[in-house]
């Protein structure tokens, strides 16, 4: 089974090649943002994307002919349950026009994944998109009549990370319970139990830790009182995602440099980077009484959990939650292939995107 993965980010392009399990072939281009800059939607970056791939399967050589799946990293589609989901005209509209209201180049995932099926004679899947929603009712109430929470998670990498660790316990995802982390740019904190995703931190929302470009979570007055000293909708909206956090505290979201800087006795930053930790903790705690403290592993995956005194801080802090096991880094390429897969051998039926939200509020 030979799946094709690609991911749009924010600055690169990233595409694999896989045969079974083994990736035959990956590679990522980089865009500046003079380049980006020329597009003034997202929509019309899709021909400068695609030549992006044409152009490194030639120069590699790469042929696609005998590729079964293409599958795009998602975005931009209305909260759904976490799956396979193969890419239908809806999927196409609703990602490319942003239904969820959040723009990101993950949403060209799944029009580029159709482009190069339909070329080449393949399958075209989204796995896992980050507007995957599984929260437990109590997760979606708020104190407010008719406000409820909704999640925006990092959720390809978190549930192949645990697909992953519940491998090496000889046990199913679906017969166990874990606090799943992603650490990196973006911090996703998700309590997993029996196979979905009960509750988690809204990345988009201002939930959960800060990280280096996010403020995290904000008592709520405070940022009435921010507004009103002057600050504007749109400058506070982007604290959430893009300006807050490290960016806001320190002046920079380079994590290196935080550390860099802590260690040289920088105070500011190893203030920074300490709260940052203790939030990870914390809402670790969170998950774990979500799921009633049966919790058979605390798992980290994203670019920070390369640092060993992030994970040794967090095993110090919830080790005795259950054992901390890290993943450094990220699956999403392969988290991808492994959707496509499962669906291609038939363990896993591929599900419809409805475009109708899984929760549009209580009944009664």
């Amino acid at each position: 089974m030979r799946v094709f993965a690609i991911n749009p980010g924010s600055t690169s392009t990233k595409v694999a090649l896989f045969d079974g399990e083994k990736c035959v072939f990956s590679k990522t281009v980089r865009h500046s943002s003079e380049e980006l800059a020329r597009f003034s939607t997202l929509a019309e970056q899709l021909p400068f994307r695609a030549q992006a791939i044409s152009d490194i399967l030639a120069e590699e050589g790469v042929d696609l002919s005998d590729v079964e799946a293409f599958v795009g990293r998602g975005g931009g589609l209305l909260p759904m349950e976490g799956g396979v989901y193969e890419v239908t005209d809806l999927i196409l509209e609703h990602s490319i026009g942003g239904a969820n209201g959040v723009t990101h180049p993950a949403n060209l995932g799944p029009t580029l994944a159709r482009r190069f099926a339909e070329a080449n004679g393949g399958r075209a899947f989204v796995v896992n998109p980050p507007d995957t929603d599984e929260l437990c009712g109590a997760a979606r109430m708020t104190g407010i009549h008719g406000v409820y929470r909704h999640v925006h998670l990092h959720a390809l990498n978190l549930k192949e990370t645990a697909i992953r660790h519940a491998a090496t316990l000889v046990r199913a995802y679906e017969d166990c319970d874990f606090v799943v982390c992603h650490i990196g740019g973006g911090i996703s904190i998700s309590a997993h139990q029996h196979g979905r995703m009960i509750d988690g931190n809204d990345i988009v929302g201002g939930e959960g830790p800060m990280a280096p470009t996010r403020a995290g979570a904000v008592p709520v007055v405070e940022v009435l009182d921010y507004l009103e000293a002057g600050h504007g909708v749109a400058e506070t909206r982007r604290l959430c995602m893009k300006t807050g956090g490290f960016e806001s505290l320190v002046g920079t979201s380079d994590a290196i440099q935080i550390i860099k800087r802590a260690d040289e006795g920088d105070v500011v930053a190893k203030r920074a980077w300490d709260a940052m930790v203790y939030q990870v903790c914390k809402e670790i705690g969170a998950m774990a009484a979500v799921l009633g403290g049966h919790v058979d592993g605390i798992l980290l995956g994203g670019g920070l959990v390369y640092e060993p005194r992030l994970v040794e801080s967090v095993r110090r802090r919830c080790g005795w939650i259950a054992p901390v096991t890290a993943y450094p880094g990220e699956f999403e390429m392969e988290a991808m292939a492994a959707g496509a897969r499962r669906v291609l051998s038939g363990a896993e039926e591929p599900k419809t995107y409805t475009g109708v939200p899984v929760f549009a509020g209580f009944s009664d």
